[in-house]
């Protein structure tokens, strides 16, 4: 029998067989020994009171009384007034060894992509959450759209043709688990679809596209971007880039290649849009999203984990009106939809200008905090060039073909430093220069300092 939530106590497999022959505050009190031992029960976890398990198993208060007093007197329960009666701390060899498996910590955290997580702001999300909540009709915690809240959906499609000139309909935006989602999603409808990705390009989707059954067919990039021409004869249908600020080079897709690329589509292909850190530009006025000028041929896709944090997991795709019913299908086949909770607070967030104001603070720190990383660079690791555009929360340095890649990684392991190769995000890893992505939103610039400076110690 189950004990019940009626109390603070856990809920609890608790077997009592009324036709064996052993007293049945023998077989409780056997019950619990066995839970404390196992560790099903934990040190400090308070029990139900006697009058709520003896209701709860339909067996007498006394019995339990029995049970709770035979446990006290081994020492596998601890009773205090005014706390109720929690389990004991019990040093046993029969209980199994907990290992919690900590992340490894790192003394200074170059990780590309990450926001400062720090400034994630709470009490904002927390006040659009319950405002957000005061005005939800009860049916909104149900099974709803696959493809998210109208509430959201709409307020995403104003934001976007507000700041990225992207042309959204709420019919077809999909909501999602961040991109990531939002690229297995897409594998998944474009399975039998030759798909073409930038090359250096995210590793992490092309791992994705691969797992869901797709082999991207590398296409160059260069100072100007995406090589059409190079896409053009590839047989590719379809095309995932990040044309903004490509991943990873920073590069932004020169004017004439975007008129190439729109006039490709135009012909009957596809562009898949990632639009991944659009919101932080720093010497220069944002381009606007491909998606606004053809937007019946790109799929625009964008999410929160470089502007709030990744951990909120959330995403979306504005989708030309051929392929929205299939993902939101797909979408409804893999979870049936992203948290309403999440969903709600962001639609507030977002209509009331906090997501705004939030931008529009961490851009000031952001550009601090690269000009920072720009310095060290230039004064303990010279040879390194910086690529792309002053964009985003990461730069990507490239050294000289006979640079000591390998003594740098291994010195910054040992320091306990994460920095992550240029060479993953190459089809073929083996061809990548030595080069790194260096995050910086996530550091103070001490941190950047003294990070940088460590890296150079490795080539002395």
């Amino acid at each position: 029998m189950t004990i019940s939530g009626t109390t603070s106590g856990p809920e609890l497999l608790v077997e009592l067989d009324r036709a064996a022959p052993d007293p049945l505050h023998h077989q409780l009190a056997n019950g619990l020994r066995d839970a404390i031992r196992s560790g099903r029960l934990t040190p400090h976890t308070r029990l139900p009171s006697t009058r709520v398990l003896a209701a709860d198993l339909g067996v007498s208060r006394r019995l339990v009384v029995d049970a709770y007093s035979q446990l006290l007197a081994e020492g596998f329960l601890l009773s205090r007034h005014g706390s109720g009666t929690r389990v004991a701390t019990v040093d046993t060899a029969s209980a199994p060894e907990r290992r919690s498996a900590e992340p490894t910590r790192y003394d200074v955290d170059f990780l590309p992509g990450s926001p400062d997580l720090s400034s994630f702001p709470r009490h904002s999300w927390l006040r659009a959450l319950r405002q957000g909540l005061t005005d939800l009709e009860s049916d909104a915690f149900g099974y709803v759209a696959p493809q998210g809240l109208l509430i959201a959906r709409v307020a995403i499609a104003d934001y976007l043709r507000r700041t990225r000139g992207v042309l959204a309909d709420p019919q077809h935006i999909v909501i999602c688990s961040g991109a990531t989602q939002a690229v297995a999603l897409l594998g998944q409808t474009l399975r039998a679809t030759p798909l073409a990705m930038e090359d250096p390009g995210f590793w992490l989707h092309r791992m994705v596209l691969r797992h869901n059954g797709i082999e991207p067919i590398p296409v160059t990039v260069d100072d100007d971007g995406l090589d059409v021409a190079a896409l053009t004869s590839s047989g590719a249908q379809a095309v995932l880039t990040t044309p903004a600020h490509q991943s990873p080079t920073g590069v932004v897709l020169s004017a004439a290649r975007r008129t190439a690329l729109v006039e490709w589509a135009r012909a009957g292909h596809l562009i898949i849009e990632d639009d991944y850190d659009a919101e932080y530009r720093y010497d220069r006025a944002p381009v606007g999203s491909l998606q606004g000028i053809a937007p019946d041929r790109v799929v625009y896709v964008g999410s929160t984990s470089k502007t709030l944090a990744p951990g909120l997991r959330i995403g979306w795709m504005v989708l030309p009106p051929h392929l929205a019913k299939a993902v939101a299908l797909s979408k409804g086949l893999a979870d049936a939809g992203s948290s309403v909770m999440d969903q709600v607070a962001f639609a507030q967030f977002l209509s009331s200008g906090g997501y705004d104001r939030h931008l529009r603070q961490m851009r000031r720190r952001y550009q601090v905090r690269r000009n920072a990383l720009l310095r060290a660079l230039a004064r303990h690791l010279p040879d390194a060039k910086v690529l792309g555009a002053a964009a985003g929360v990461h730069l990507t340095v490239r050294f000289p073909d006979d640079f000591p890649i390998e003594d740098l990684l291994a010195h910054a392991a040992k320091k306990r430093i994460r920095v992550e190769q240029l060479a993953p995000c190459y089809a073929q890893p083996a061809t990548a220069p030595p080069g790194l992505l260096l995050g910086y939103a996530n550091l103070t610039e001490s941190q950047i300092e003294r990070g940088v400076q460590e890296l150079a110690r490795a080539l002395v």
